[in-house]
């Protein structure tokens, strides 16, 4: 078989598991990604490097293996809070990384970040990725433009678990009599979590709440569909928000036009959010413009290590946000 040297490694970790996939040099892709069920544990200081390292090495060397190809020495790890939570990876894996397989160079980003590399690449615009979550990031390829992402309590307006709240409160309403609610909605919340009354005892305990409100997304988007005015109008501030932030991440006008991708599960919900989404972005982001997203942020974390491999990386480095790590720092 031949043999490829250097290849570089993409990793993609968030809160349903790791994939991880070679490419060479030039991006292109070596084998089949691997997919781990298991999502890498968080503690008081952060996301585990141990335990993320306990799944990153045997996973590069069994991709090494299968394809006949040399370890990776770049590789680029993007994971669900890196920019608040990744202190202890920006500590330890650069040397244990170049201790087990003789890493080189070491790129830790936001999974935004990877998420905008997917679907853009290195041009200028801003992505919104949204699923459970929301958040959007721009550049202009000298800094980053951040907003939202702040998570279900302070933020992620128009995300799944906003849709899904906004959903659960106007069918409590209806359950209670008051004004602004949804007999539908209250009708699809009984369906799903039963009597209404039970329902504050069955999400109040929950630790993944925000994943337990955006289940109920699709549920809002099926009664809009179904003619709802009250799940129609939760859709089209849900809507705004989203393109309120598209707006914030965006260059400014004066860069000229932005190109703006969507990349996430929230916008498979099809027309009852797309719709609304595009009227909003006419009027608040006029000089935006739509664009598919081109991958995902498996794909985005393959062409941040090639890009560093080839000496050719234009994203902009941010302490947290994107972060890479020589052998001069270790």
């Amino acid at each position: 078989m031949t043999r490829t040297s250097s290849p570089v490694l993409g990793v993609d970790s968030g809160g349903s598991g790791i994939r991880f996939a070679l490419a060479a040099a030039d991006g292109s892709p070596i084998g089949a990604p691997l997919v781990s069920r298991e999502p890498v544990r968080t503690g008081p200081s952060g996301i585990d490097a141990g335990h993320l390292l306990g799944q990153l090495v045997p996973a590069a060397r069994k991709l090494a293996a299968d394809a006949g190809v040399e370890e990776p020495t770049v590789v680029c790890v993007g994971a669900a809070g890196m920019a608040t939570l990744g202190n202890a990876l920006r500590a330890e894996l650069p040397a244990a990384l170049a201790g087990s397989l003789g890493v080189r160079r070491l790129a830790l980003a936001g999974d935004a970040v990877t998420a905008y590399a997917g679907a853009l690449g290195q041009r200028p615009g801003a992505v919104v990725a949204g699923g459970t979550g929301m958040i959007a990031l721009g550049t202009e390829l000298t800094e980053w433009r951040r907003a939202d992402g702040w998570g279900h309590l302070l933020g992620d307006c128009g995300s799944g678990s906003w849709i899904g709240r906004a959903g659960l409160t106007a069918a409590m309403r209806a359950h209670d009599g008051r004004g602004g609610g949804s007999l539908p909605l209250l009708a699809r919340l009984t369906a799903v979590f039963g009597p209404a009354g039970d329902m504050p005892g069955q999400l109040y305990p929950r630790t993944d709440r925000p994943a337990v409100l955006a289940s109920f997304a699709p549920e809002v988007a099926a009664c809009s569909e179904d003619g709802d005015p009250v799940a129609t109008e939760i859709l089209r501030e849900a809507a705004g928000h989203i393109a309120a932030a598209a707006a914030a991440a965006c260059p400014p006008p004066e860069a000229g036009e932005c190109e703006v991708a969507f990349t996430g599960g929230l916008f498979r919900m099809g027309d009852p959010l797309l719709v609304p989404l595009r009227a909003e972005l006419d009027g608040q982001l006029p000089h935006a413009r739509p664009v598919p997203a081109a991958g995902d942020p498996l794909a985005g974390a393959l062409l941040i290590a090639a890009a560093i491999e080839s000496d050719s990386l234009r994203l902009p480095l941010h302490p947290q946000l994107l972060y890479v790590a020589t052998e001069q720092d270790r």
